[in-house]
């Protein structure tokens, strides 16, 4: 887990926690705050090869690039609905194959997208 230290971001990280699987390592990061696509993605290259999966908790405008800039394919009613808005507390969920450091644009698929008013 790699979130953001703002107040908001850590706020999030708490909801979601329970959900964690015991021992996950969550990273806290001042330099995720208004980061950018690229800065993203480079914090993403430099994960370590034996890590498989991460959730990024972030802030848009970044989040949303990055997650329009990495996915090349996968289900298009979640690529439609990430074009059309992404709003806080929105969830891309992504896919890929190899290391983090090949990670580039149109490297992963888009698996899902869930935003909040759908989880009422």
């Amino acid at each position: 887990m790699l979130c953001s230290a703002a107040v908001r971001a850590t706020q999030t990280l708490e909801g979601v926690g329970e959900g964690l699987p015991p021992g996950a390592r969550v990273e806290i990061e001042a330099g995720l705050y208004a980061a950018d696509a690229a800065s993203l993605l480079e914090r993403l290259g430099r994960l370590p090869e034996e890590v498989g999966s991460v959730m990024l908790i972030g802030h848009n405008p970044g989040i949303e690039d990055l997650a329009a800039e990495l996915s090349g394919g996968g289900d298009s009613d979640a690529r439609e609905a990430l074009e059309a808005k992404f709003p806080t507390g929105a969830l891309a969920t992504l896919a890929f194959e190899g290391a983090w450091r090949e990670l580039g644009p149109e490297g992963a698929t888009l698996d899902a997208f869930t935003v909040p008013r759908r989880l009422r």
